[in-house]
């Protein structure tokens, strides 16, 4: 799916989809929704929307993402982390690269998982306002942990571990996603 306007459009959505659910969550928490909502005669209407707005696209991402990694690990496929690995520096990649990037894609899967079960369990078990945060707030700051902590590990374990920048990430992801899209079209 491609956006009108090119990147500079998708870097605008994605700005949009980052901000959008701490500035919901900034006002759902110092209670600036009721005023306006009161006024209209919608504030359960509006605190329901929010929440399940939150709710399902939270979900739908981190079930996206555990499906996408995960069935990659099933017997005969090459694992996401790996197939990226070989996208970046080609088929002939050492044992214990292919090692190592089967283990953090079923990290990674693990992440996913341990997300939805979190999300889930402060939904059914603990004030709405604890599921927000964790949802809303702690969402992205989690992920960007877990590249750090992926990024120590491969720096202990592998010899020779490459480095990827952030840009570097985003260009290969990219690149696989251009390469999806041309082998859809053609095929």
């Amino acid at each position: 799916m491609r956006l009108a306007g090119g990147p500079r459009a998708q870097g605008r959505l994605l700005i949009a989809l980052v901000i959008c659910p701490l500035l919901i969550h900034l006002a759902l928490a110092t209670g600036r929704w009721t005023g306006i909502t009161t006024a209209l005669g919608l504030t359960h209407v509006v605190d329901v929307g929010l929440i399940v707005m939150a709710a399902c696209f939270h979900t739908l991402v981190y079930s996206a993402l555990l499906i996408m990694f995960g069935t990659t690990l099933r017997r005969g496929r090459d694992p996401f982390i790996t197939a990226l690995s070989r996208k970046m520096y080609g088929d002939d990649i050492p044992a214990d690269m292919v090692r190592y990037t089967r283990g953090v894609t079923w990290a990674w899967s693990g992440f996913f998982a341990a997300q939805l079960a979190t999300s889930l369990a402060l939904f059914l078990f603990a004030p709405i306002a604890a599921w927000s945060f964790f949802v809303n707030v702690l969402n992205l700051p989690s992920v960007a942990l877990m590249f750090a902590g992926e990024q120590a590990v491969r720096m202990l374990v592998l010899r020779n571990a490459p480095w990827h920048s952030w840009s570097d990430i985003l260009r290969m992801i990219a690149h696989i996603k251009r390469s999806a899209s041309n082998q859809a079209s053609s095929g």
